[in-house]
Parts: C-alpha cells; sequence; structure tokens
C-alpha cells in the first residue's frame, strides 16, 4: 500500500501548522483542542520548517520548566524532519518511523505539504494488507478449482 492511500483514507487529511513563533503554551492549545499529537511549524502552511510533537514539550517542561511555555516552538522544534511522498510505501515509512523512533511524518509533493501520516496510520494499512493476504490465501486453500 502507498502512503497516497492511506492519505485517501484518513477522515481529515489536513496538516495542522503553527508559526515558528508561535508560543508552546498556544501550539500545546491547538493540540488538545484537535486531539492530536503534532503541529508541523511553517511559516506559510505549505513548507515544513520543522515538527512539534507533545514529547517535545513534555522534555522541555521536565529541562526548563514552565517558563518553557513562553518560548516560541521555533526553540523547541525538531529542525531534521523526516518526509516522505505520496508515491512511498507504507511499509517503509512505517520502517522508518520505529527506526527513527518517531511518530509523524510529513507527506511532501513538489516542495510543499500534501498530508501528515502516524505510526498508526501506518500500522493500520499494514494490518489492513495482512488481512487481505489472509484472505486470499484462505480462498485459494478452500476453493475447488
Amino acid at each position: 500500500m502507498q502512503v497516497q492511500h492511506i492519505l485517501k483514507s484518513k477522515a481529515d487529511d489536513g496538516v495542522v501548522s503553527v508559526t515558528p513563533g508561535t508560543l508552546v503554551r498556544d501550539a500545546a492549545k491547538v493540540l488538545a483542542e484537535r486531539r492530536i499529537g503534532t503541529v508541523v511549524v511553517s511559516e506559510d502552511g505549505q513548507t515544513a520548517q520543522g515538527i512539534l510533537s507533545e514529547r517535545d514539550i513534555v522534555r522541555m517542561l521536565a529541562q526548563r520548566g514552565a517558563a518553557v511555555l513562553e518560548a516560541p516552538v521555533e526553540d523547541l522544534m525538531t529542525r531534521d524532519i523526516q518526509t516522505c511522498t505520496r508515491s512511498d510505501a507504507a511499509d517503509e515509512v512505517l520502517q522508518r518511523m520505529t527506526e527513527g523512533r518517531f511518530r509523524h511524518m510529513p507527506v511532501i509533493e513538489d516542495g510543499k505539504m500534501v498530508g501528515l501520516v502516524t505510526i498508526g496510520d501506518a500500522v493500520k494499512a499494514r494490518l489492513t494488507e495482512l488481512a487481505m493476504e489472509k484472505d486470499a490465501l484462505e480462498g485459494m486453500i478452500t476453493s475447488n478449482w
């Protein structure tokens, strides 16, 4: 299965983004209100400059205390982000996420964000593939050719 199939199956294929100057407390509010685990940091809403996750916020809270909530997200964001394209295979994306120990990957086409894939999306895609393979194998075993 390809990333484009994952994006089509998602209820909301938009990418939630904040600007680099957004305060961490405001980004945390977006995460809570949208019930999501990450926001992409982007000046224009189309190009990814970084990514900020719940984990990033919690780690910095532990290190710097509540004052971190008044910092701009660009101070906390991960700058070296991994991306994929619509034509990438879902299992390759899952492998990259697992090896890199991250859970969100922006989908980029022609330099612009077109979606966001989570590790949950990739796992669901893989489970769907496995179920289809299982059904096909059972059908071959039980059919009367």
